[in-house]
């Protein structure tokens, strides 16, 4: 289901916009219909009133809890199952953090993601991804968004623009609190500045040497690194957001000198925050995240020459829980490290 769909039906039920405003930012809120200064009843058109019980379910049926796990740094792994019987992953991450997905599956095919091994399976409506908000915000207080979960959002661009939007205006998401997660795509870079909500940017490089990136992301639009930056220090500079540059550190392959001197070639003076992120490991690939000195060293080594980074965890590493890995074992039955809750 998309947003407009529902916009549509509500007008057929004589909604006026301030009432069709309502209905959305109750619901992107995780609130109650009846909740607020005015009674439904003293306020909406009665064909609305009479059908909102049933609105309300169907909202609610976009996205329920499958299963549930808090791991030990704060964060809990969510595995959402959808109307059509797929399910996704959200993660409430610490200080009020939600990551949520945009599509099932994600063809980009990252070589250290999981999410990418099994493919694209769909696309995600505008409505289901703000679903997983309202989920959520049921269980936890949200106050940020990032679409880095399943999915690759310039592959779904409609729809999660449309989920921006809402979650921007009547979901009470202040708009540097949404932020746009890419690989990369020239379409991502034109409607972004054009919408009336223009999140932040997180760009996920891994790479400065693009035939390395291509090996790495081998599905992502063929973008040279230097000018992926660029188009990206364009719009975080345009909306005075800077742009967080994703970079999952693996052991050998991306942890070199040769890719320190390229990140300080590509991100001096630009409007960026460099997150160095050591992989998660998933079971069966041949890929292992650096030693933690080793980590530590490279981002002292980038902060001293200028580049302004943050060492970061990913979360739920006790659980072996990396985008995608909750969701597999989820999915084969293996439910020995989650929580499961009744559909």
């Amino acid at each position: 289901m998309h947003i407009q769909a529902l916009r549509h039906r509500l007008r057929a039920l004589g909604a006026r916009p301030v009432h069709e405003e309502r209905v959305l930012r109750q619901w992107a809120r995780a609130e109650p219909q009846a909740q607020g200064r005015r009674r439904p009843e003293d306020f909406l058109p009665l064909a609305l009133r009479t059908a909102l019980p049933e609105i309300e379910a169907e909202l609610r049926a976009l996205a329920v809890l499958r299963a549930d796990h808090l791991a030990a740094d704060g964060s809990r792994r969510l595995i959402v199952g959808l109307h059509d019987g797929r399910t996704v992953e959200s993660v409430l991450l610490p200080r009020g953090g939600l990551c949520v997905s945009s599509q099932v599956g994600c063809a980009v095919g990252c070589v250290f993601c999981m999410t990418g091994i099994g493919g694209l399976e769909r696309q995600l409506g505008s409505a289901e991804i703000v679903a997983q908000v309202a989920l959520a915000r049921s269980l936890r207080a949200v106050t940020k968004v990032v679409f880095m979960g399943m999915g690759e959002p310039a592959h779904n661009l409609d729809a999660v623009l449309e989920a921006i939007d809402l979650l921007g205006t009547g979901g009470g998401i202040g708009h540097k609190q949404l932020v746009f997660s890419t690989v990369g795509d020239r379409r991502a870079f034109e409607r972004l500045p054009l919408g009336p909500v223009k999140p932040a940017l997180a760009l996920s490089l891994h790479s400065t040497d693009a035939a390395l990136r291509a090996r790495l992301l081998p599905r992502a639009p063929a973008i040279a690194p230097d000018e992926l930056v660029a188009l990206g220090d364009a719009y975080a500079r345009a909306t005075g957001y800077p742009m967080q540059v994703q970079w999952t550190l693996l052991e050998g392959i991306n942890d070199t000198a040769e890719e320190v001197d390229g990140l300080v070639r590509l991100l001096a003076g630009r409007h960026a925050v460099l997150n160095l992120i050591p992989y998660n490991a998933v079971e069966g690939l041949a890929l292992a995240r650096p030693a933690a000195e080793r980590s530590r060293a490279m981002a002292r080594e980038l902060h001293g020459r200028g580049i302004l980074t943050k060492l970061r965890q990913s979360a739920g590493q006790d659980v072996q829980a990396g985008c995608g890995q909750l969701r597999a074992r989820h999915e084969r039955g293996d439910a020995r490290r989650i929580e499961i809750v009744a559909a």
